[in-house]
């Protein structure tokens, strides 16, 4: 069965007038909360929903005294392919030329703020740290932009404004020294005339409600383009200039990690940054923007990973004709025996594949005898150690990198900590429920919720992703081929480690992989193997299965697949992980992975778990589910539904 979502929307729409008189009814704040529970499936927070109360109705009062009543207004729009939403947008025509003009505007309540760093407020009352709102609404406008064709020749049709309604200026003056453009520029209710003024420079007050309700539907109705895919701008960024636009925590972050490498220089402090955020939050995306602008400024910095499959591919495309850009990217296992602060940075992506220790057959003999625990070797190798992690992605035994692993270690060795949680989701067409469904379905975080089939969990605001289970691996390559021909994009098919993997047969141009994956009367090969053996014709190296176009031919496994993104995804749940008695029953036997059957019990369920959970969110677009288990594919077709 198939299940989509539609296009983003709005918890609700109107003019500002009709608006502003529901607010002051006492009416609007309690149908935006019963709109978000209907269309995300969850109710909103007491702390979002007196915001609402408090903040629309002082907009709206400002919009309708610039003589802007008839102007159609959106609250709570979702950006697309994101969980991030825009309070509202004011959509009309441009005062001067009569075209489209769509304002977006970031609210706050805040009555004071002070600069933690350039973009990074400190807010009395609120704990963690905050994204200046005018860098808020400026992201929200560049990423708007960059993911709507029909703006990309009009990008003066948005604009965005910060409005803080409850704050004095003498209060927040630390902000108001801040970079204005046209995607950003901040108003407090000292500055109410003026908001109005600048309000009706962007808004025609005489464009007429039939046509600012016209405006109002062509911004509902426009196309998205899916978020580019990591490598496409890799190497723009890393050689270039910055590709990425960062969204809230992602741009909080990034600041950080800037500010810590400032303050190591003037005051000789380290600070240990961790990121932490599921599949498709941006880790990488943070991490690749760091890189570049840390190698722009002349400092000494390295990305590593755990990863052979993600370090090479990063090499082969982002160091692309650059040979001092492909020595950016290392292996944890590249400091072991490194003297300390031989880096400014080290930017540790999938930072849960950090081991015990460094130690291999390649080590020389000289670093084995100065080579120590893994997590300290990463911390001492710089001034500034930054960690990427998402803890359910653990899927070999001896994978140790936690949060709490982390800061252990980091205070140990004298370091400070600044943790920052992600919570967007850029993968998995934006979806706001999709990995909670993922996390219920395997039973994964510590939730204690139950699977819960997609249809009752999702709402229509869990726009762009297509979720389906098929009945035979045949209709499984089916479905990622159609949507592939249908849409456009990367298709590739997963499996649970359960097929021997053989290596290849034959000589010269006859040399071939074998067909190891074999279900009925289907058969297909697992990826190459990588342990130096020699290449086969026609198919891509293990390190490149996920990118190389060649690679649709072969099924992925997990340590191909992690790390990697693709438009189309198809995943294969093996004998491993079945369904019985409504519960998961992991299976040792069934296994063909020879670490993973080396774990204690509790261990090895853990691990199928969250190999699951890392196929499952490899589909930027869509995903389908296919079981060999006649119970378990009844359980995935029930959930899918």
């Amino acid at each position: 069965m198939t299940h989509a979502q539609g296009d983003p929307l709005a918890l609700i729409r109107g003019s500002a007038s009709d608006l502003l008189t529901e607010a002051n009814a006492g009416h609007l704040h309690t149908r935006l909360r019963e709109q978000a529970g209907y269309l995300t499936g969850t109710r909103p927070g007491a702390g979002e929903v007196n915001s609402w109360h408090r903040s629309l109705p002082a907009l709206l009062q400002r919009v309708v005294d610039a003589g802007l009543g008839d102007v159609e207004v959106l609250l709570e729009h979702q950006l697309p392919h994101s969980r991030q939403r825009i309070d509202v947008v004011l959509c009309g025509a441009d005062a001067r030329t009569a075209e489209r003009r769509f304002v977006f505007v970031e609210l706050k309540q805040w009555s004071k703020a002070e600069m933690y760093l350039a973009d990074v407020l400190n807010v009395p009352g609120l704990p963690g740290r905050h994204l200046h709102p005018v860098e808020q609404v400026r992201g929200y406008c560049q990423y708007f932009v960059d993911h709507t064709p029909a703006l990309v020749d009009l990008p003066r049709a948005v604009r965005g404004v910060a409005y803080l309604h409850n704050a004095r200026r003498a209060d927040v003056a630390a902000l108001l020294d801040h970079r204005v453009d046209d995607h950003g520029q901040l108003f407090t209710m000292d500055d109410n005339a003026k908001f109005v003024s600048h309000l009706r420079t962007l808004l025609d007050p005489a464009a007429g409600r039939a046509g600012n309700l016209s405006a109002g539907d062509e911004f509902l109705n426009f196309a998205h383009r899916p978020t580019k895919p990591l490598l496409t701008l890799a190497a723009r960024e890393i050689q270039d200039r910055e590709q990425f636009v960062l969204l809230d925590e992602q741009k909080v972050a990034y600041e950080l990690v800037l500010n810590a490498v400032e303050r190591s220089r003037a005051a000789q402090t380290r600070t240990v940054v961790v990121v932490e955020g599921g599949p498709g939050s941006g880790k990488s995306v943070i991490a690749l923007s760091l890189l570049g602008e840390l190698a722009r400024r002349g400092l000494g910095v390295h990305h590593a990973t755990g990863s052979k499959a993600f370090t090479q591919t990063m090499r082969k495309y982002a160091g692309r004709g650059n040979q001092r850009v492909k020595g950016l990217f290392k292996y944890f296992n590249s400091y072991v025996g490194s003297l300390p602060r031989e880096l400014d940075v080290v930017i540790c992506d999938e930072a849960h594949r950090i081991r015990e220790n460094g130690i291999n057959r390649f080590t020389k003999k000289e670093q084995r005898e100065r080579a120590g625990r893994q997590i300290d070797e990463l911390i001492n190798i710089a001034n500034v150690p930054v960690f990427l992690l998402d803890e359910n992605q653990i899927v070999r035994p001896g994978e140790m990198g936690s949060l709490t692993e982390i800061t252990a270690a980091a205070r140990a060795l004298g370091c400070e900590v600044e943790v920052v949680r992600l919570h967007d989701q850029m993968r998995c067409g934006g979806s706001v429920w999709y990995d909670t469904w993922v996390a219920r379905l395997l039973g994964l975080g510590g939730t204690a919720e139950p699977p819960i089939a997609w249809s009752k969990l999702a709402g229509p605001l869990d726009q762009g992703i297509t979720l389906a289970s098929v009945g035979s691996p045949e209709a499984l390559e089916g479905w990622v081929l159609n949507q592939r021909a249908a849409h456009g994009g990367v298709a590739r098919l997963t499996a649970g480690y359960c097929w021997k993997w053989s290596d290849p047969v034959g000589e010269g141009d006859e040399r071939r992989l074998v067909d190891d994956v074999s279900i009925g009367s289907w058969e297909r090969p697992w990826n190459a193997k990588s342990e130096g053996k020699r290449a086969v014709p026609g198919v891509p190296e293990s390190d490149y299965w996920a990118t190389d176009t060649r690679g649709f031919d072969q099924v992925g496994c997990i340590y191909t697949a992690q790390g990697f993104e693709y438009d189309w995804s198809g995943v294969i749940f093996g004998p491993d992980l079945v369904r019985r008695d409504g519960m998961w029953v992991p299976s040792r036997t069934a296994s063909k992975d020879p670490a993973v059957k080396r774990a204690d019990d509790l261990r090895f369920a853990a691990l199928i778990k969250n190999t699951y959970k890392v196929l499952l969110t490899r589909g930027m677009r869509g995903t389908a589910v296919y079981s060999t288990d006649r119970e378990t594919q009844e359980f995935l077709e029930e959930m899918t539904s």
